[in-house]
């Protein structure tokens, strides 16, 4: 479980094809605390550490870990995001009675969305994000979303007759502290539903039955 407060920006050092693909990350974590089997959300995936290394050099703080990532994740993550210098927006999983800063977090890609725009509106980034049908119903203005595992609140949402455009305003600090800065028109990005959603909806079929 996560929350969607990004706490460190990795990037993929080396990718080893093992059947799986195996995904090396170098990371600002103190892995000395950070257990095997742990869970860390990889721009939004959740992944787990199969392996681990801190710096050598003792000025140099941080270290690696290396997560397997399936090719059922692959095929439902965004393009390009699991190659050799790829950055990702890393959480480690919450722990009881840490502050909840953003909102449930489940580490479960829904779809891939893809930017639309990124225009300045005062100090801020207003970005339009698409996303297929199947969305839709899931997403509401003042709701919450999570784009490559970032926790944002929704502006606006504009229903098309073959997608969805979801419209967000990026704060100058969220774009600094993630990888949602460097993005452009045209990139592919991680789309989590709110959980809550999730089971509103399945409340709704029921009711209807």
């Amino acid at each position: 479980m996560f929350t969607g407060i990004i706490t460190d920006i990795g990037t993929i050092d080396r990718i080893e094809q093992r059947g799986d693909l195996r995904v090396i990350v170098a990371t600002g974590y103190d892995m000395s605390g950070v257990d095997l089997g742990a869970s860390i959300a990889c721009s939004g995936v959740c992944l787990t550490v199969v392996d681990k290394g801190v710096n050598a050099d003792a000025d140099s703080p941080g270290g690696w870990f290396a997560a397997d990532v399936s090719g059922e994740t692959l095929s439902r993550t965004a393009a390009g995001q699991w190659t050799e210098g790829a950055t990702l927006n890393l959480e480690r999983a919450l722990k009881l009675g840490e502050e909840l800063g953003g909102h449930i977090v489940t580490g479960h890609v829904d779809g891939i969305g893809e930017i639309v725009s990124m225009t300045t509106e005062g100090g801020s980034l207003r970005v339009v994000v698409a996303a297929g049908p199947e969305i839709a119903p899931f997403v509401a203005p003042k709701g919450s979303i999570t784009l490559d595992g970032v926790s944002l609140t929704v502006n606006s949402v504009e229903d098309e007759e073959d997608r969805v455009l979801v419209g967000i305003n990026l704060i100058p600090h969220t774009a600094a502290v993630t990888t949602l800065g460097s993005l452009h028109a045209g990139s592919p990005i991680n789309i989590e539903i709110d959980v809550l959603a999730r089971y509103l909806k399945r409340m709704e079929h029921y009711r209807g039955r």
